[in-house]
């Protein structure tokens, strides 16, 4: 015994010494062990982007200088139409700050504060997107903060023209050539892409809505974190939708939208009509068919049954029903009001283990007799000509446009929403013709936001194992402070045997 004593506290000072000396010998600006209950939180270096090429790019934003937002954005003024005075304004409050959690120093976005009010904001583009022979990418972020619970976070590029050129008057009647974003209403989970076409016959405008993604959207509008929604149209008519980098959506406009760009060649004729005399019906009943003499179409379904007997141990004098002999009248019972008091009735506890109570009465069987009511067996109609359709013709307001891309030209984009949450940001909105550019923006801003999640939320266990692998010492420290309690179990044991 005093062998593992002496080796208890031989342990117990070498393993004090080594945490107290060699430990020491780590550099202290290089490692710290330290037992922490929450990981603390790792900046990781940011700086307001700038875009790899700016002859690429149309509108590029970081909303972290304050001097130029106030510039380069303006708040509608409007009203919308059509809806009461005191909820017509553009009232929403905007305000540039950080977000909530997980912010990178220096970084600030663009944030809807208000809810249940209408908001509006729109900056110009540097020029204006001309739909020609360049693809079009617009890409931006946005955080939920406080989730979504009815609202919308899209963005309108705006319609080159009289109506668009004054800012200050957006509304959600101003013309949009493309509306791109998240929006959500109930369990009903929308990633819109809406496009206006216009009618190249009598120039009336349509809005063409993409069909849904197949992917589950419903974290984005609940996790509380950074998204990446970016759109890809290109001059072949072909698009696509990614979140977070990852295509989730993708078609070609020609195919993919309702209603279709381009109406059908043929239509049924409106003016064509149904004949009179035109027999729809494939069968019909038999004329000659005589019911037979002895179908009764009198006799029921079902009848009693005549072998039936009376079950053994059936208690017909008891009732199945009697009073609750625990009840008693109700010391607020009025008979002049509530009439004769009579307790409740209670299942009969004598009938509980018999095969049933009261009136014995044989059950009924199904009649074998039964026919039902007669009718004619179907026969083929010699006078079927099929289902009756219009005869089609060609389409008057038929055309045929086969570059759909080339939209109305684009001089602004904007922020048309209400919501019933608050605190929506976005971010880092950009609009270029260059895919390289977007995904080295979003390098420089998406990217470093979710690697400093990342690091925030590394376990103090994973820091260890990191920081072991950089300092092998320290495996002989974890391997003395874990002996120390099994050497003293083990004394402990020994010493129980003895005694």
């Amino acid at each position: 015994m005093r062998i593992i004593c002496t080796l208890f506290v031989v342990i117990t000072l070498f393993g004090v010494k080594l945490s107290a000396e060699d430990v020491d010998e780590f550099d202290s600006d290089e490692a710290t062990v330290e037992v922490e209950t929450e990981a603390p939180k790792i900046d990781v270096p940011y700086e307001s982007p700038s875009p790899s090429d700016q002859n690429k790019v149309y509108l590029a934003d970081h909303f972290d200088d304050v001097a130029q937002f106030s510039k380069r954005w303006i708040k509608s003024q409007a009203k919308k139409e059509g809806i009461s005075e005191d909820i017509a304004k553009y009232d929403g409050v905007w305000q540039l700050e950080p977000p909530v959690k997980d912010a990178l120093v220096g970084d600030l976005g663009l944030v809807l504060k208000s809810k249940a009010k209408h908001a509006a904001i729109a900056s110009s583009l540097t020029r204006p997107f001309v739909f020609n022979t360049k693809p079009l990418i617009v890409q931006y972020e946005v955080i939920l903060q406080d989730g979504q619970e009815c609202g919308g976070a899209y963005l309108k590029l705006l319609s080159d023209g009289p109506d668009t050129r004054n800012l200050g008057q957006f509304h959600d009647k101003s013309p949009y050539s493309m509306m791109f974003g998240p929006d959500k209403c109930g369990n009903d989970h929308k990633l819109h892409f809406i496009f206006r076409h216009k009618n190249p016959r009598n120039g009336t405008i349509e809005e063409k809505h993409c069909k849904k993604p197949t992917e589950r959207l419903e974290d984005y509008f609940s996790d509380k974190l950074p998204h990446l929604y970016t759109l890809v149209v290109n001059p072949d008519n072909s698009f696509e939708i990614k979140v977070d980098k990852v295509v989730i959506n993708s078609g070609s406009l020609l195919e993919d939208f309702t209603p279709n760009v381009n109406p059908p060649r043929e239509i049924d004729d409106p003016d064509d009509k149904k004949p009179d005399d035109w027999d729809e019906r494939e069968k019909i009943p038999d004329s000659d068919a005589v019911k037979p003499e002895d179908w009764d179409e009198d006799a029921p379904a079902q009848i009693i049954d005549e072998f039936a007997t009376i079950p053994s141990g059936w208690l017909e004098d008891e009732p199945t029903h009697i009073s609750d002999p625990d009840a008693k009248k109700p010391d607020d019972w009025d008979t002049e009001m509530d009439g004769s008091w009579e307790p409740p009735l209670i299942d009969n506890p004598v009938c509980a283990n018999a095969p049933g109570c009261g009136k014995w009465e044989p059950p009924l069987i199904n009649n074998p007799n039964y026919k039902g009511k007669w009718r004619a067996p179907l026969i083929d109609n010699p006078n079927y000509k099929g289902k009756w359709r219009p005869r089609r013709i060609p389409n008057p307001e038929f055309f045929e446009d086969k570059e759909p891309f080339k939209m109305h030209t684009v001089s602004a984009v904007g922020f048309e929403l209400w919501s019933m949450s608050k605190d929506i940001y976005f971010d880092n909105i950009i609009v270029t013709d260059d895919v390289y550019v977007a995904e080295q923006w979003a390098a420089a801003t998406f990217d470093k936001k979710r690697q400093k999640i990342a690091k925030d939320s590394e376990s103090v266990v994973q820091r260890l194992a990191n920081l072991t692998n950089d300092y092998p010492l320290l495996w002989l420290v974890y391997i003395i402070i874990l002996g120390i309690p099994i050497i003293f179990i083990l004394y402990i044991q020994i010493n129980l045997n003895r005694c």
